[in-house]
């Protein structure tokens, strides 16, 4: 049977600071620690929805934290502005080592699907405006289910969405709380640590796995289909 390969998108396949050079036009200097705090802000309003199960679909969190981080750091943005950082958001770059690695894992007859927080139209939109989406087999969305990961109620969705059990589904992600919540759930978890400086968290909860780039993918699920 096919391994289940599901991706995160925002972080993982999608560069969320891709929108730092549009910033840089709006903020200057500033654009880094604003990119910096609008993202984490985004992933803050999801959880605190998830919490107090008031759900709003990610496109609501990103614009509510864009809002935000403009009265926090006093940036002054106009309307005009933030609308246009929001059609940023929709068509954010790909991480470079994005493309190729789906090449070669859809080479070896894997079923790969985008499991992300936004919408499966947002999310859509974005794999197609970054020349990836035909490398997929499907895209799933929390938004079916009213809340946001780590729920485990998104997990269980993801297995019956793709009709496989947990043992046959890897979740890959560079979001440790979603690798955390992936791996609760009785799937394989795979961390990417786009950057040294990040830190995984300590809950006695550890990744399957742990790369530096998706190219170094492949060789890990190969292996564990080989051993299995």
């Amino acid at each position: 049977m096919p391994t289940v390969l599901a991706f995160d998108v925002y972080g993982t396949l999608i560069d969320t600071h891709g929108v730092v050079i549009k910033l840089r036009d709006f903020v200057g200097d500033s654009a880094e620690e604003f990119s910096r705090v609008w993202r984490e802000k985004q992933l803050e309003y999801s959880f605190r929805r998830g919490l107090m199960r008031t759900y709003e679909n990610f496109g609501v969190c990103t614009s509510q934290a864009l809002d935000f981080t403009n009265a926090s750091l006093g940036a002054g943005l106009t309307a005009d502005q933030k609308t246009a950082l929001l059609a940023e958001y929709r068509s954010l770059p790909a991480f470079d080592d994005v493309h190729e690695s789906l090449v070669e894992l859809k080479a070896d007859a894997h079923l790969l699907y985008a499991f992300s927080n936004g919408t499966a139209d947002a999310v859509e939109t974005l794999l197609s405006a970054a020349g990836i989406r035909s490398l997929f087999d499907g895209v799933v969305s929390v938004d079916d289910c009213r809340t946001f990961k780590p729920s485990p109620d998104v997990y269980e969705h993801l297995l019956k969405t793709t009709s496989v059990s947990a043992g046959e589904a890897w979740l890959i992600s560079s979001n440790p709380f979603d690798v955390i919540g992936a791996v609760s759930s009785g799937l394989r978890g795979v961390w990417v640590q786009r950057s040294a400086e990040s830190t995984f968290d300590p809950w006695g909860i550890e990744p399957t796995v742990t790369i530096p780039s998706l190219r170094a993918l492949s060789d890990h699920v190969r292996q564990a289909r080989g051993s299995g």
